[in-house]
């Protein structure tokens, strides 16, 4: 099955191109939404999570307390590598198994770190979701109230944007409208149906 890899920085609007192929027909999977799943309440990964880290990174409802995890794997290296660790393989695993169950023309790999974490191998195309830095930081703020400093940080963290825009088989510009974004989604769509049969 053609596998294309989505990735881009935070908030360039992977979610909202990944919805939008997913109304066109491809079969989506997102790493940030398996991740999700694999550290719920009950989950072992969470319980992993909680006893590397502390219980203070749980909530009162047993739930992960997501700000101060990023808050203490951002200020530390070293742990930021012990999460992903823990982290990285399981969400691999479950990828490529909701990958062989698929039954669309092609799958969408929504991989946030994808060049960081060496996964563009899992795919026969990567396509960047692609902003300038301060529409990151606008659409970051209004998304979730995470100061300009933090934000940046994180920016700093992922692959440079010049970088990972070079290392793309596809890029979407994503800094104007919806009106702007859906033609380009349209065209890679049929393009990846071409290159699926």
């Amino acid at each position: 099955m053609l596998s294309v890899a989505l990735t881009g920085g935070i908030g360039s609007g992977k979610s909202t191109v990944a919805a939008e192929f997913a109304a066109l027909g491809a079969g989506v999977i997102d790493a940030d939404e398996l991740a999700r799943e694999l550290t719920a309440v009950g989950q072992p990964l969470l319980t992993q999570i909680a006893a590397d880290f502390g219980a203070d990174v749980l909530l009162a409802d047993g739930s992960l307390n997501r700000a101060v995890l990023r808050e203490r794997v951002f200020q530390q290296p070293s742990a930021r590598a012990r999460l992903e660790a823990m982290l990285h393989p399981a969400i691999l695993e479950l990828m490529l198994a909701r990958r062989a169950a698929l039954t669309t023309p092609y799958a969408l790999l929504v991989i946030p770190l994808l060049f960081e974490t060496g996964q563009q191998t899992l795919a026969q195309r990567v396509l960047v979701v692609d902003v300038a830095e301060a529409i990151q930081i606008e659409r970051v703020q209004r998304r979730s109230g995470l100061e300009p400093d933090e934000i940046r940080r994180i920016i700093a963290s992922q692959i440079p944007r010049h970088e990972r825009c070079a290392r793309a088989d596809d890029v979407l510009d994503n800094s104007g409208a919806m009106t702007a974004l859906l033609p380009q989604i349209a065209q890679l769509h049929a393009e990846y149906l071409r290159l699926a049969e």
